[in-house]
């Protein structure tokens, strides 16, 4: 196939092809959540955590009661079979379809809509080698990441804030913004997670639902390769601490590094015009990245042989 298709509900379309209801909520009113993933060997990486936390997202933002995840995960492996794919990237898209508020009288509720799902496979986007071997630069953004917005710390269509920080990145020649959140304290980048290495110990903020007790909402992605990392450590036994941080935390840290599903592990060396440890890419995330390469390898490889 010259572009892969999408599966919208069931059936398969040609990407180009008008699909969605202009009434849908989340053109509407950018009502919606969503996730992306990696393909490799066929196989989705870590499909069940997007799932489990796709679901979390909608229940916990009043969009849905459940999902079916069984039909979202069936829905996935479709789209891969369909398409013929080997290596790709897939955003699940999940919005509650032509919602509407306004009751039609006083005795009738509005009716119930039927939910939109939507799966998009694109080509694996291939990354410069230099970003993985030299590091890149990365900016800290203007806006906050609000703790009090009912969407933080989720993937939600309303996501123009993040994109437009990664934009401003960009023009200044960056790789990545770094969000603080309204204290000041480190967020996230725009598209990943963060993480800081200071005296052999790996630090992050902390996620949507691991504050701790009467602490403020943390209005930072639980990101499903910030966990992969975290499960890593525990297993090199690197010590980890999932705390706040602040940007003098960031400035003084020997190794920085980001996370999302396309990256797996991308080193920063410098932070607006001050380089990181030399600008040299330290040895716990070169050994991270390696054994992440190889987790990823693990799970989706049906051939894999750690011994190889």
């Amino acid at each position: 196939m010259s572009e892969f298709q999408v599966y919208l509900n069931g059936s398969f379309h040609d990407p180009s092809t008008p699909l969605i209801s202009t009434q849908d909520a989340g053109f509407q009113h950018a009502i919606g959540i969503f996730t992306t993933l990696a393909v490799y060997h066929s196989q989705p990486f870590r499909l069940e955590q997007h799932i489990n936390r796709l679901e979390a997202s909608a229940i916990a933002l009043g969009l849905a009661p459940s999902l079916d995840k069984a039909k979202i995960s069936d829905a996935v492996h479709q789209t891969i079979a369909h398409n013929n794919i080997d290596r790709a990237r897939i955003r699940i898209t999940f919005t509650p379809g032509s919602l509407s508020l306004l009751r039609p009288n006083a005795d009738e509720a509005p009716a119930e809509p039927e939910p939109t799902l939507l799966i998009t496979p694109t080509p694996a986007v291939e990354y410069d080698p230099a970003y993985f071997n030299k590091g890149i630069k990365v900016v800290v953004a203007q806006p906050s990441a609000n703790p009090f917005d009912p969407n933080a710390g989720h993937k939600t269509l309303a996501y123009w804030s993040n994109l437009r920080s990664l934009r401003q990145a960009a023009a200044a020649g960056a790789g990545e913004a770094i969000l603080l959140n309204i204290t000041n304290h480190l967020a996230s980048g725009s598209v990943s997670n963060i993480f800081i290495v200071k005296d052999n110990t790996l630090y992050t903020p902390i996620a949507h639902g691991e504050e701790i007790e009467n602490a403020l909402p943390a209005p930072v992605l639980p990101g499903i390769t910030r966990s992969a990392i975290l499960e890593i450590a525990d297993q090199l036994q690197i010590p980890v601490k999932k705390q706040m941080l602040s940007i003098n935390d960031l400035l003084d840290a020997n190794e920085v590094f980001l996370t999302n599903s396309s990256w797996l592990i991308l080193p920063v060396t410098s932070v607006e015009q001050k380089e990181i440890a030399d600008a040299n890419i330290g040895p716990i995330t070169q050994h991270l990245r390696l054994e992440l390469l190889k987790f990823v390898e693990s799970e989706t490889n049906p051939n894999y042989d750690p011994n190889e």
